[in-house]
């Protein structure tokens, strides 16, 4: 792992997102620094997937503040995020079946020479950058449709590579996937962070979040409901914040204890 900075690339302050009579987040905060792998996890509805959108603008908050390298910004729509450096691979990954791999690759940013494609240019780039990833696909020209889930998933994660983003969001990325190729998955995110990105992984399976991640949020009903090292905390602990076990009779009367112990 390199050295993380101190100054997060992303943070959200105190984000909160309504839709109509519903709140969806309140009062989140979240930060991702350059170099570390951030495990966002929760029970279904618990806002994950609220929260990616609004990092990458497709739903602007309603209060609360987003920083970039330390200084505000706004992301009011996804051209926002893009130029800042987020980059979201989502799970339906957007891939064009038809299409061969470079094509894939450079969807939305053909490389061009006097209004004609650069065919030869982006091919060449395409296999540096699968090269430097260690991404193994039998041919660059070969359509999408032929390859493999995991396969069709570290090209979906390429492709968010060729803007050279800061920050990289892959929503559930082993969903579906065999063990083969879910491993195949989780040595690219770790060659991401190796490569100074900032990654948000999205998950449910424990398994794949304790293996690559570095920190775990927990997002509990729009809320944060804890971050967590995971060298230092134990499964159990993340399982009893995700499902709320912590928050029972018990531990608020404790709660509220200290709150009078701490007011004497």
């Amino acid at each position: 792992m390199i050295h993380v900075s101190a100054t997060p690339v992303l943070a959200l302050r105190g984000v909160s997102k309504r839709f109509g009579a519903v709140q969806a987040l309140t009062d989140v905060d979240l930060e991702i620094h350059a170099g570390e792998v951030v495990a966002l996890v929760g029970d279904n509805g618990a806002g994950k997937s609220t929260l990616v959108k609004t990092i990458s603008g497709v739903h602007p908050i309603d209060e609360g503040g987003i920083e970039w390298e330390g200084r505000p910004v706004r992301i009011g729509r996804p051209q926002d995020a893009q130029h800042l450096g987020v980059a979201t691979v989502y799970q339906d990954l957007a891939l064009c079946d038809n299409l061969d791999v470079v094509a894939n690759l450079f969807l939305g940013n053909e490389l061009r020479q006097v209004q004609v494609l650069d065919e030869i240019g982006m091919e060449k780039r395409a296999k540096e950058l699968l090269h430097t990833l260690s991404i193994r696909i039998p041919s660059v020209r070969i359509p999408v449709a032929s390859l493999s889930g995991g396969q069709r998933q570290v090209v979906a994660i390429a492709r968010a590579l060729i803007g050279d983003p800061k920050v990289v969001i892959l929503d559930e990325p082993t969903a579906a996937l065999g063990v083969e190729q879910t491993a195949q998955v989780l040595d690219l995110v770790e060659r991401l962070r190796e490569r100074g990105h900032g990654v948000i992984l999205i998950s449910h399976n424990m398994e794949d979040v304790r293996a690559v991640a570095d920190r775990v949020a927990v997002l509990r009903l729009g809320r944060n409901n804890g971050v967590f090292s995971v060298r230092d905390t134990s499964h159990e602990e993340i399982i009893a914040a995700i499902t709320g076990a912590t928050d029972n009779a018990v531990t608020r009367r404790k709660a509220r204890t200290l709150t009078k112990e701490d007011a004497r």
